[in-house]
């Protein structure tokens, strides 16, 4: 069976902490509907002017998320974070609804590995990713990391090495000395454009450039 398009459905989003909420209202700001279910009173009144439906219920109980209508949600955020069992048992009851997409928050690997074994769909480690980026960016050049695929597959928004400054994307061999590809190129005052084998790489110009982790890490270290 062809997987539904959810790309524009309603979200559900549970727990209104940093995580959630800032995944609620980012997604408010993309044209989505939410509906926000929160069991702290004071949090549901603080939001109930800025996300589409605000309501205070405790996710832990089925018969709870029943009347708030989660049920007839496709895509669900599990934010929970300060009770792993807060966050378990709520996964487990959205399982149970049959919500299609379950996103759901983990504060370590043993949690997660909980959430997909009782039937989460991703499993995100928020303070773990955003730890490993900016261990990347202090120790580089990088400007922004985005890692696809844990350890192995990642792009990189860096300034170029002065090695390869004032020379072409062909003349400086990236590809074949480092291993890695010069996707992009975004030079100051101009578009972005894709890189080709004449594009020439200056001091101030902004690349995008892919590929393995720890080949990204040796071409962006490089002064």
């Amino acid at each position: 069976m062809a997987k539904s398009d959810t790309s524009h459905t309603p979200v559900l989003v549970i727990g209104l902490g940093r995580f959630g909420s800032a995944t609620a209202a980012r997604l408010s700001q993309l044209g989505r509907e939410v509906l926000a279910i929160e069991r702290d009173a004071q949090m549901v009144q603080d939001w109930s002017g800025r996300l589409t439906h605000v309501v205070e219920a405790d996710a832990t109980n089925i018969e709870a998320l029943r009347q708030a209508g989660a049920g007839e949600f496709s895509v669900a955020v599990v934010g929970i974070g300060t009770s792993i069992e807060a966050s378990v048992l709520t996964t487990a009851n959205l399982v149970d609804l049959g919500i299609e997409q379950i996103w759901a928050k983990a504060i370590s690997q043993s949690h997660g590995k909980i959430l997909s074994r009782i039937g989460a769909h991703h499993v995100l480690y928020p303070e773990t990713d955003a730890g490993n980026r900016v261990a990347h960016l202090v120790s580089s050049r990088m400007l922004d990391y985005i890692e696809f695929d844990e350890g192995f597959f990642g792009v990189v928004k860096m300034r170029p090495p002065r090695e390869v400054q004032g020379f072409s994307l062909r003349e400086s061999a990236i590809r074949k000395k480092y291993g890695v590809t010069v996707v992009g190129i975004k030079t100051p005052g101009q578009d972005f454009t894709y890189a080709t084998p004449e594009t020439q790489i200056n001091a101030q110009d902004m690349l995008i450039v892919a590929g393995h982790v720890d080949l990204l890490n040796r071409f962006a270290s490089r002064p």
